[in-house]
């Protein structure tokens, strides 16, 4: 997969802007608030229509424009494709080769990348809730399904919770209303519990691999699935199904007191465990630092595995994060088989010695030369 063009108009701090000729290995280069990393974000929204650092689209519009729009040229072992994204107070629209997608969730995939930015060393160490989103956001470009069963799931989540809050006091009949949420909470749910199971058992695999090499063989890196209602290992939709129907009926009057659901994959977590010994608790800075690479490092191949390419790699700001030794890991990975682009204040921070033949553009006040 190879970004051949890219175009912007009214995105960030960004008028317009049309780049093309990417190559292999693209280094974005200029001072903090410049617009590099709103370069790289764009590559990123373009894939999976939203934003790896706000939640509110309306901040991707550049200010005082009532509308956004992207577009880029991708490379793909099918044939090339042209992507358009529009962003605006309505809403957002993508096409695919000029045509409109009924769904957002039809246009996720079309364009796969994977982003390792600094803060991404939260996913180890940081709140479940970022572990959630990096699972949210990697399932749903190999496996667009699983995205329109996490938004049916969120959008029951909310009715649920409202219903609870007003149930406090009341009789069995008013609480009889709570069975039907709890049938479409459930059938959504145990749809993304199975989806992730299936997606933690690939990428360990290739995150065992992986960290074994980087760290010489001297480290096993496990991934364990923490769902909240169910065992690890089932992934039969039927269980599934009965065990979070009882988890439910068991938090029944606690959920009531309290006014919220306690349990499904909105609960979820992931931990990780160096030579059986937890990487959040117990691992040093220089081990949760590997394990995260060897998380990012996995995504790309486990990508490959599933739809039959490497998908793009967007380095932001991260390579200075890493020592020499941990640059080199990453950089002999993607080097030659994964186009890559990588954001930093200044060359002398990367090891450029190990980029053969990169693209270098200075990024100043949203214009970019090469």
């Amino acid at each position: 997969m190879f970004v051949n063009s890219i175009e912007l108009q009214q995105y960030r701090n960004y008028e317009h802007l049309k780049l093309d000729s990417f190559g292999p290995v693209n280094l974005l280069i200029g001072q903090n608030a410049q617009g590099k990393t709103n370069l790289a974000e764009a590559i990123f929204v373009l894939a999976l229509t939203k934003s790896h650092r706000t939640s509110r689209d309306k901040e991707l519009i550049r200010f005082g424009e009532e509308r956004s729009r992207l577009t880029a040229e991708v490379d793909k072992k099918y044939g090339a494709v042209k992507l358009e994204l529009s962003l605006s107070q309505q809403g957002k629209k993508a096409k695919i080769n000029g045509l409109e997608q009924r769904k957002l969730s039809d246009f996720v995939g079309s364009l796969n990348v994977v982003m390792f930015a600094p803060e991404d060393l939260e996913i180890v160490k940081g709140t479940p809730g970022v572990r959630r989103r990096f699972l949210d956001m990697e399932i749903g470009q190999v496996a667009p399904g699983y995205l329109y069963h996490l938004q049916q799931y969120q959008k029951v989540l909310v009715q649920r919770n409202n219903l609870l809050k007003q149930l406090w006091g009341k009789g069995d009949s008013a609480q009889a209303m709570l069975e039907i949420w709890n049938e479409q909470l459930a059938e959504h749910g145990v749809k993304i519990v199975k989806k992730r199971k299936q997606f933690i058992k690939k990428l360990q695999k290739w995150a065992e691999t992986i960290h074994q090499g980087i760290t010489g063989g001297g480290e096993v890196l496990r991934l364990a699935y923490l769902p909240s209602f169910s065992e690890a290992a089932e992934e039969d939709e039927a269980v599934l199904m009965e065990q979070f129907m009882i988890k439910l009926s068991q938090m029944k009057e606690q959920e009531i007191r309290r006014g919220t659901t306690l349990s499904g994959p909105h609960r979820d977590d992931l931990s990780f465990f160096i030579n059986e010994r937890e990487v959040q608790t117990y691992g040093s800075q220089g081990q949760q630092r590997t394990t995260a690479l060897s998380l990012k490092l996995a995504e790309i191949e486990l990508i490959h595995e599933e739809i039959g390419e490497y998908p793009v790699l967007l380095l932001d700001d991260v390579l200075s994060e890493l020592d020499p030794f941990r640059q080199t890991q990453l950089i002999e990975t993607f080097q030659s088989k994964v186009q890559t682009f990588i954001t930093a204040t200044g060359i002398e921070s990367l090891n450029v010695d190990k980029l053969k033949d990169a693209s270098i553009y200075h990024v100043h006040a949203g214009q970019v030369e090469r």
